[in-house]
């Protein structure tokens, strides 16, 4: 498998955790949109809407985080980049 079709591939599987979770988030206004997979295993996201100043952020990226590390074990870690 060549890098690009194992990058699109892991990109895919963080997609779909990603997919399973946003109902959760729209339901309370918000939502999370993935930025970038840097070639280290870092997934890069943002949290939009109501998710961005919500006081239970942390706790928001925390799920987030450790959905997509059980799923997709090529992922190390998940931020959000500083503005």
């Amino acid at each position: 498998m060549s890098y690009m079709d194992n990058k699109a591939r892991i990109k895919n599987k963080v997609i779909a955790v990603l997919e399973r979770m946003r109902p959760f988030l729209q339901a309370d206004g918000g939502d999370v949109k993935l930025l970038e997979i840097t070639d280290e295993g870092t997934v890069m996201v943002q949290l939009t809407g109501t998710c961005r100043k919500c006081p239970y952020r942390q706790q928001t990226l925390a799920g987030i985080e450790q959905s997509v590390l059980k799923e997709v074990a090529e992922v190390k870690k998940l931020e959000v980049p500083a503005h």
